[in-house]
């Protein structure tokens, strides 16, 4: 399995590179949180995923400034993490049949999601501050703060939701 690209000279070129899957990663997202949104029965789990699509949207929107600004345009990589993530929840998501397992399938799917971003801004975090991208590195802490607490909220939203499956 190749990790590293053979275009990547340095630090900078592997921030770069790694902004721009964050950007592919939450426009994937931001298309697969509708149908997250969609197959929620519990409203709670609903209210919170229409909640972080918005939140979602101002990724986008926070990344592709961070990109304009270090290279002046707003490519993306594909992050093929994300894209496994998403096909593995939309494959267990059909599998399940009962409401309650399905809504603790969501939950499950989507904090393996939140897990992913709080590691890839964590790190896109660090890589800025080396670099001495304070702007960027104080970005980025937001974006993975509001990714820390929306798991946290899918933790507590599971509490309930688990209950009602195992019951």
């Amino acid at each position: 399995m190749k990790l590293f690209s053979a275009n990547i000279e340095d630090l900078r070129t592997l921030y770069i590179n790694n902004l721009k899957k964050a950007l592919d990663m939450e426009q994937e997202i931001t298309d697969a949180l509708p149908k997250m949104i969609e197959k929620s029965t519990d409203q709670q789990l609903a209210a919170a995923f229409r909640d972080h699509l918005q939140q979602t949207q101002g990724h986008v929107a926070r990344v592709e400034d961070l990109l304009r600004r270090s290279t002046g345009d707003i490519d993306t990589i594909t992050c093929k993490a994300i894209g496994g993530l998403i096909t593995e929840a939309e494959d267990s998501i059909k599998d399940a049949k009962h409401t309650a397992i399905r809504d603790i399938t969501l939950i499950a799917a989507a904090q393996q999601v939140e897990h992913h971003e709080i590691a890839v801004y964590g790190t896109l975090r660090n890589w800025a501050t080396l670099l001495g991208l304070s702007n960027d590195a104080q970005a980025l802490e937001s974006i993975l703060n509001e990714e820390k607490a929306a798991d946290k909220l899918l933790s507590s939203i599971s509490d309930g939701v688990n209950m009602q499956a195992a019951a």
